[in-house]
């Protein structure tokens, strides 16, 4: 089951538009992160710290972006940093990836760099 994370994953504009749910599950040593609504400047630093301390003795690491509606380059920085360290200590999937975030992914060059189910 998906653990909602501290206040900060839920962050919401000055309107109450909810911009960003972070939710985790780790099993064994597979940690998977399921994000829910924009992942841009304001959201990416929470996500950051979240991988940050939950990384540690994680060798398979999944984000489901199902639910994923936006990712500006501060979302895509994260990502890139993410799989260094996963190169070195596993492996790393993103899934469950819209068609607008993969044309994102195509464009940048991204969809080269990250293994996308």
């Amino acid at each position: 089951m998906y653990q909602p994370l501290n206040d900060m994953a839920a962050s919401e504009s000055k309107g109450g538009t909810k911009l960003l749910d972070i939710s985790n599950k780790l099993e064994g040593s597979k940690l998977e992160f399921k994000l829910n609504g924009r992942l841009d400047t304001i959201t990416a630093p929470q996500l950051e710290e979240e991988i940050k301390d939950k990384i540690e003795g994680v060798n398979e690491l999944v984000f489901d972006f199902s639910d994923l509606s936006y990712i500006s380059s501060a979302g895509l920085r994260v990502l890139l940093s993410a799989q260094k360290t996963m190169n070195q200590n596993g492996s790393m999937v993103v899934k469950n990836v819209s068609d607008a975030i993969q044309e994102i992914f195509d464009v940048t060059g991204f969809s080269d760099i990250l293994t996308i189910e």
